[in-house]
């Protein structure tokens, strides 16, 4: 058994020994392959897990789990091995986890951003938005302060300089707190506030950032409605351009199993649905009606509103988000798929009524010293930082401390772990739940005498969702109906049918009335079809009947005739 820890973070190589170990323990459910390297080599793990003894995992309906696309965003990591741990360590023990693996795939991918993650999980670590490759330019960037750990305690915080122009000044009741000056306030204490970090080049007047050289954001890189760089920052030089996007799309591409997809980001505390470039008009109604479900359900498990992207979690009034997995996923492939930002610390200190975005641009300063007692008596501290005078190496005496950003806010702090991962886990089996089943509902042989053979079969969809998954996939015409095949014992011959038929899409009941009106409610039964043959077979022997749906799974029965 794995020895994991779910109050810590893991870097590459633990991670690849842990992810290993599950393997040798539970190999009658999971094997673990590389889909691919990063731009620096190291292999993007994918995990394929489900029950092998009710099925190959490719002819079962599949979910896609991901994490850590972006280079700082690690506790999404954890989210994917909580998943993981839990489907393993509670098969035959969980119901819902038994009947989730007996029926269903599950693709999980811990870490999308090997490199990434490394350098943000690095003893002195350094915080890069997605890829390390240089981008748009190889070359080293000129001056400016670059953000990084200066006393080499671990941590990268905010360095506050005296300046008699500076922007900002100590609350009055509380002065760890920095709060804005007012805007025709004089002669009083105020500082420049920087992030942490060493001035290249400094002539010791500016001080401006120095350009980042990685400038890539690996959910800009996707195939749906990509975008230049001069319309979007950080996309790359065209769609899949970057290996570890590629590596997704490519093995989605070719496993046109997977339903559902979950990718998990920090931070914000919300369900992210598509569209980020679109409104909601832009949806097929049904699909809507869908994902809304989907999100109650999200919410009622873990807490978490579920919202628009578009309507609800845009960066900029009036910029839209566009190249990014779930869009890509659900507009390419009609696959239901989702963006989950863990952890909000605001609404661990207490503040519920906020807007995820625009609370960034102005809020109260009632919610400061929420956040700041919080920190005190949740965090022990550690999480806004008492200020302590620094001896900088260019700026002279300063003072370092203020919020530690990538420990409190950009993901859940270590012993704040568990608890906050937790929940998705049970969304995700919910929604595996979900999936269309192929199943047989009746087969039968009828003699008609002078040896020939009716051979009837009548399958049926046993899920909740259609086998088409959404209305999406059906326009875009990317989902195969279901196909019906017979195989002929020897000497046998075909009268009537089709050694393959197909016999079309099977409706599943998410669709169906909410109650018996006069608007609807009848059950008809759009959730089967039929395949008749007659078979000539003066030898006897037996028929096979293989029904393959590539979302919906497979089912076989074997017939005698005589």
């Amino acid at each position: 058994m794995p020895d994991i820890q779910f109050d810590r973070y893991y870097r590459y190589e633990e991670l690849t020994q842990l992810l290993q170990q599950y393997t040798q323990t539970y190999p009658h459910l999971v094997s673990l392959e590389s889909i691919g390297k990063s731009y620096e080599g190291r292999d993007i793990w994918l995990l394929t897990v489900t029950d092998q003894s009710c099925g190959a995992p490719e002819e079962k309906p599949a979910v896609w789990v991901d994490g850590n696309i972006h280079a700082t965003e690690v506790s999404p990591s954890s989210a994917c091995l909580y998943l993981l741990h839990r489907l393993l360590t509670e098969f035959e023990q969980d119901p819902d986890v038994t009947r989730a693996l007996a029926q269903t795939t599950f693709y999980i991918c811990p870490r999308v951003n090997p490199d990434g993650a490394e350098l943000a999980l690095g003893d002195r670590p350094r915080f890069i938005r997605s890829s390390t490759r240089p981008y748009p330019y190889d070359e080293e960037p000129l001056g400016g302060l670059e953000q990084q750990d200066v006393d080499g305690d671990g941590r990268v915080l905010f360095m506050r300089v005296p300046d008699p122009n500076g922007h900002w000044k100590a609350h009055p009741d509380e002065p760890r707190l920095m709060v804005r000056r007012d805007p025709t306030e004089t002669d009083g204490l105020y500082y420049r506030v920087f992030p942490e970090g060493v001035l290249f080049d400094y002539d010791g007047a500016l001080v401006q950032p120095r350009p980042i050289r990685e400038n890539l954001d690996l959910n800009r890189n996707f195939p749906s409605n990509w975008r230049q760089e001069y319309q979007q920052y950080g996309a790359g030089e065209y769609p899949t351009s970057e290996p570890e996007v590629r590596a997704i799309v490519d093995f989605l591409a070719k496993h046109r199993n997977v339903i559902l997809a979950i990718t998990f980001h920090t931070f914000s505390g919300v369900l992210l649905r598509p569209y980020g470039d679109k409104p909601d008009d832009q949806f097929p109604v049904e699909d809507l009606q869908i994902y809304k479900q989907f999100g109650t359900k999200g919410t009622e498990i873990t807490g978490y509103p579920s919202i628009s992207v578009f309507h609800d979690f845009k960066y900029h009034p009036k910029e839209v988000i566009s190249g990014v997995f779930d869009d890509w996923l659900y507009d390419h492939f009609g696959v239901f798929s989702w963006t989950v930002e863990i952890w909000s610390p605001q609404r661990q200190a207490g503040i519920s009524e906020y807007k995820y975005i625009e609370w960034y641009r102005d809020h109260p300063i009632e919610h400061d010293f929420q956040m700041l007692k919080w920190s005190d008596e949740v965090l022990a501290g550690q999480g806004y930082v008492d200020w302590y005078a620094f001896e900088h190496p260019q700026l002279g005496s300063v003072e370092l401390g203020g919020w530690n950003f990538h420990y409190a806010w950009r993901n859940p702090p270590p012993h704040l772990l568990e608890k906050e991962i937790a929940p998705f886990s049970d969304w995700v089996i919910w929604q595996a739940l979900t999936a269309p089943q192929l199943e047989l509902h009746s087969a039968q042989v009828l003699p008609l005498g002078d040896d020939a053979y009716l051979v009837k079969v009548v399958v049926q969809n046993a899920g909740w969702l259609p086998t088409y998954i959404s209305k999406k996939a059906l326009e875009k015409k990317v989902v195969r109906p279901v196909i019906c095949k017979l195989s002929l014992p020897i000497g046998a011959t075909l009268k009537t049918g089709k050694l393959r038929e197909e016999v079309g899409q099977l409706e599943g009941r998410a669709y169906k009335a909410p109650a018996l009106t006069i608007w609807g409610g009848a059950d008809w039964t759009d959730d089967r079809a039929k395949c008749e043959w007659i078979v000539s077979a003066p030898q006897g022997g037996q028929v096979t009947v293989t029904a393959h749906h590539e979302r919906a799974g497979v089912v076989r029965v074997t017939l005698d005739l005589g």
